[in-house]
């Protein structure tokens, strides 16, 4: 078995290893699931929690069990006819500590290493003190005060025999042309040099960092090990002496020895000016590599293929898709070796291809690209749609309103975006912009006809090209842009002609034929012979630093910065998820899932990820406001008013008598407006069901893990304190008003009234939760279930969506009985858990139904037809039909405490089924229920979700019913 029927998400590291999810493998085959699809299985930085850090990709973790380990897991979930998706990281490699051996030896002969084009380093940097190093931005000051101040220092690794200079955890190596001058250091007037280590130095006399020099080094290493193994490292270590950091002579010593290597030791701050290879977004401890080469990928690749031919896995997450230069040709390369293996796998195992999706940001109306071959995307376009479903489109004007007041502008999300993603050009992807500028005006320069554009004008433009972007990327073939690609193109290019003087129409123009255009007819090089073929590698190579700086700059500056200025109603303000988009219709939401299920029926489809910026319940319940948002607006005021004596200045002291919310000087206080508004959102999205203002312990976590959140928040807000320049006491007196409003002393102010209003809500969030259970189940796609959310999931953003999973509990949890008899106790979430069971239950029995069955919408009728979602699967004679309910906040009854329609508020609200149902007996798969088809085809609502706010129901014949 290859192609899942559903997957089960894991984070692994040090403390969820192999064998801790191999521990649970029965409770994951009893819930349903066909694949575990586990994160990053390479061996990554030491202490990794995530695992993107890849260090090696050529081992299994150790830190996760290594490959026994994982085979282990592997034959336990084969013997319960499951299998392992894995993720796999090509983009990128972590790089400072000291376990990454391919970056190690880059450091230590720069160009000359075997590794130097594995990663995409400027060797011919225009500043002249960075031509042919690399930059090592991993200082906490500036050079020269670390330098003074003792905390670098020159090292000696017996057990390896190499020299390095050590700062903190960081170890780079001194290169072997410098040995010889290291081991005579320790040489005095007084003293001579050791015979025995004289003679080794001399076998460092006159070497280069030349490949071809690269035999002798190694031979004189292993002398140097040699010495050590025999004499010690006394000597050693007085030479060292003579490079220490705390006295003038030594420290100018230690200066000019650190001078001359391949690297240049350098503040964290300038990495936004200054850094010369590409890192994965603004990341300095991450380093792209360059897998569209052939060794790398192959490098890259091996044990993954390997694990794959073995039959341990089945198949991968690609990561980061829009890092790499072509993604299409990294996915045809991928697929062309999976299929060379494919014959080679266990013969139980089935001949189906490898499962292959990558993680992609779609932007509204963009799609994946078909011709990538690969089966979908990790479901972030699912994500945003299903949430979208669940707003009130009548909410968006009045919640609009109150935040243009509190906000004290009517900037819109697209104008809040744009401003972040100058801030990011400007201050965070400086040198990025830079180099891909740079690579423009070299083509400027080839023809008498461009070469007075100057590098200033092309930069300009490039910002503003880039700063208009509506996309992450295009993906041009072969420096030519597809017809894909020219819509967002030519929307960015407008957007760039509107926002610059009228003389910069004809550098647009050139960067326009540049970066791709189609009918560059005037393309002089094209048409000359010679230096066609150069000018046409500047080309891609223009327009690959475009698209690998239009990336990391739409995740920097959406995802990461006006997601955290812009809240109107933060359950919008999601990875994948466009905040401007306020709702989905019905139908609009059914034309996106019959284009997956026609594009790519196999792509995954989830409601939350290691990523997600919010939990699949947090913006379930926080949709509710959408419905409820003339008295949300005012909620929000009256919670601010109570608040203000709790509010502080940005140094602290208490500014009870701030003013009023929205008035220019209630700006001045910490946390402010906006930023209080977003903190409200967030307190009643997470506030834990189970949670009693009254239980001073229990309000305290709670807080805390608020407190990290909005720490986070506001740094990547990156308005009154960032993470590069924090403003600690804005920070500490942000977190001394959440505690003070929270405090227990005040239970029957504030901390009463947020209890009160969730409970109020929390039956219209949980059924918004129960539907997009079920709908995520039932859609076109490949179910994700992220680790722990079959259960209520209030997380936040990471770490806190990655705290540690009780799968015992849940394993405690599962039973047979139908979801609809645990509705009664909805707060402990197992009428949730049985909705996933029985839902997957019936993805099993009948794989072909939900995997290769065809897509229905089905039209509503009646007084609640707003309120209601229905679809069909059909595959042959068999047919599953999902009915839910949405929007319900106006028909809960206040009096009953249960996230259930009363069947008398559906009044004459009925399905329109395919007439080959007429007449037929429908069975609930989650309840007893067993609605009748009338003649007509019409089912009505009222009997179908007597039981339960969400209904699955097939005939008798299903196996298993």
């Amino acid at each position: 078995m290859t192609l899942p029927r559903s997957t089960l998400r894991l984070q692994l590291h040090r403390e969820f290893t192999f064998d801790d999810a191999a521990a649970n493998a029965d409770y994951f085959a009893a819930l349903g699931v066909s694949h575990l699809y586990l994160s990053p299985l390479t061996m990554a930085a030491r202490g990794s929690m995530h695992g993107y850090d890849v260090v090696d990709y050529g081992i299994v973790n150790p830190e996760l069990g290594g490959e026994a380990a994982l085979k282990r897991l592997a034959d336990v979930l084969r013997a319960r006819q499951m299998g392992i998706v894995a993720d796999i990281v090509p983009n990128h490699m972590g790089i400072w500590q000291a376990g990454n051996g391919w970056w190690l030896d880059v450091l230590q002969w720069g160009r000359h290493s075997t590794y130097a084009r594995h990663f995409d380093i400027d060797w011919h940097s225009p500043d002249p003190a960075l031509r042919g190093k690399v930059l090592a931005p991993c200082l906490g000051a500036q050079y020269g005060a670390e330098l003074a101040a003792g905390r670098i220092t020159l090292v000696f690794d017996a057990q390896h025999a190499r020299f390095a200079a050590r700062y903190a955890e960081h170890v780079f190596p001194i290169c072997p042309v410098d040995y010889a001058a290291i081991l005579r250091g320790g040489a005095t007037a007084e003293t001579e040099l050791d015979p025995a280590l004289a003679t080794i130095a001399e076998r460092f006399d006159n070497l280069t960092p030349q490949p071809e020099d690269r035999t002798r080094a190694s031979s004189a290493l292993d002398a140097l090990r040699g010495y050590v193994a025999t004499h010690g490292t006394q000597a050693i270590e007085n030479a060292l002496a003579a490079y220490g950091p705390h006295a003038g002579a030594s420290r100018e010593r230690l200066h000019r020895l650190l001078d001359r290597q391949f690297y240049r030791l350098a503040w964290w701050r300038t990495a936004a000016d200054e850094i010369n290879w590409r890192r994965f977004f603004d990341i300095g401890s991450l380093a792209a590599v360059r897998t569209e080469r052939a060794e790398v990928f192959e490098a890259a690749h091996a044990l993954i293929l390997r694990l794959y031919t073995e039959g341990i896995i089945d198949g991968v997450r690609i990561d980061h898709i829009d890092g790499l230069v072509d993604p299409r040709d990294y996915c045809h390369r991928l697929r062309e070796r999976f299929a060379q293996r494919q014959g080679q796998r266990p013969p139980q195992l089935g001949d189906a291809r490898a499962y292959l999706i990558v993680e992609k940001i779609l932007a509204a109306g963009e799609t994946l690209p078909v011709d990538w071959d690969a089966d979908g995307t990790t479901g972030y376009d699912f994500m945003d749609q299903i949430g979208a479903l669940l707003h009130d489109p009548n909410g968006e004007a009045p919640l609009t309103a109150a935040w243009n007041d509190l906000a004290g502008s009517e900037t819109s999300f697209v104008e809040t975006a744009r401003a972040a993603r100058r801030k990011i050009l400007a201050e965070n992807l400086s040198a990025e912009l830079d180099r891909a500028s740079r690579a423009l005006h070299r083509l400027a320069r080839e023809h008498p006809t461009t070469r007075d554009f100057t590098f200033t004008a092309i930069r300009r433009a490039l910002t503003e090209l880039a700063v208009h972007f509506p996309v992450y990327r295009i993906y041009p073939n072969n420096g030519v842009r597809t017809e894909d690609d020219e819509p967002y193109f030519q929307a960015a290019l407008d957007g760039a002609r509107a926002s610059l003087p009228a003389s910069y129409s004809a550098v647009l123009d050139q960067i326009d034929r540049w970066l791709g255009r189609h009918d560059a007819r005037d393309e002089q090089a094209e048409a000359s012979n010679a230096g066609a073929g150069a000018a046409g590698r500047e080309r891609r190579t223009a327009c690959a630093y475009f698209t690998q700086l239009s990336a990391p700059l739409a995740a920097k500056a959406v995802e990461d910065t006006a997601f955290y200025r812009y809240g109107r109603l933060l359950s919008r303000n999601e990875v994948g998820a466009d905040p401007g988009v306020f709702a989905l219709t019905v139908e609009q939401f059914h034309a996106a899932n019959l284009e997956r299920a026609q594009r790519f029926p196999h792509g995954l489809v989830t409601t939350a990820t290691h990523d997600h910026k919010r939990g699949e319940d947090v913006r379930a319940r926080l949709a509710v406001l959408s419905e409820i948002a003339t008295e949300w607006c005012a909620v929000q005021r009256a919670w601010s008013a109570l608040n203000a004596p709790h509010r502080r200045t940005a140094t602290g002291e208490l500014a009870a008598d701030a003013a009023a919310p929205g008035a220019a000087a209630s700006r001045d206080w910490a946390p402010g407006a906006c930023a209080e508004a977003m903190l409200y959102q967030t307190l009643v999205g997470c506030w834990p069901l189970d949670l009693d203002p009254s239980d001073a312990r229990g309000v305290e976590a709670f807080a805390e893990r608020v407190a990290t959140w909005q720490l986070k928040a506001l740094r990547e807000a990156k308005l009154r304190t960032s993470w590069q320049a924090p403003d600690l006491a804005y920070e500490a007196a942000s977190r001394a008003f959440l505690f003070d409003i929270l405090a227990p002393q005040r239970r029957d102010g504030f901390l009463n009234e947020l209890a009160v209003f969730v409970a109020r809500i929390a039956p219209a969030g949980a059924v918004n939760s129960l539907l997009q259970t079920i709908v995520r189940i039932a859609s076109p796609g490949v179910p994700d279930l992220y680790q722990g959310t079959e259960l209520w999931d209030f997380s936040l953003v990471d770490p806190d969506n990655r705290r540690p999973v009780d799968f015992e509990a849940r394993r405690a949890a599962l039973a047979d009985t139908p979801p609809s008899e645990r509705l009664g106790t909805w707060r402990d979430a197992r009428v949730k858990l049985g909705i996933v069971h029985r839902a997957l239950a019936l993805r099993a029995v009948s794989p072909a139904l939900f995997l290769a069955g065809a897509y229905l919408p089905l039209r509503v009728h009646g007084s609640g037809a707003r309120n209601v979602v229905a679809f069909a699967r059909r595959h042959g004679d068999a047919y599953a039909i999902v009915v839910g309910t949405r929007l319900a906040a106006a028909l809960l009854s206040p009096q009953r405490d249960l996230p259930l329609v009363e069947p008398s508020r559906w009044e004459d609200t009925s399905i329109e089924l395919p007439l080959a149902l007429a007449g037929r007996a429908l069975f609930d798969w989650l309840s007893p229920a067993a609605p009748k088809v009338g003649d007509d085809g019409r089912l009505f609502v009222r009997e179908v979700l007597s039981a339960l706010p969400v209904a699955l129901l097939v005939e008798e014949g299903v196996p298993g019913r």
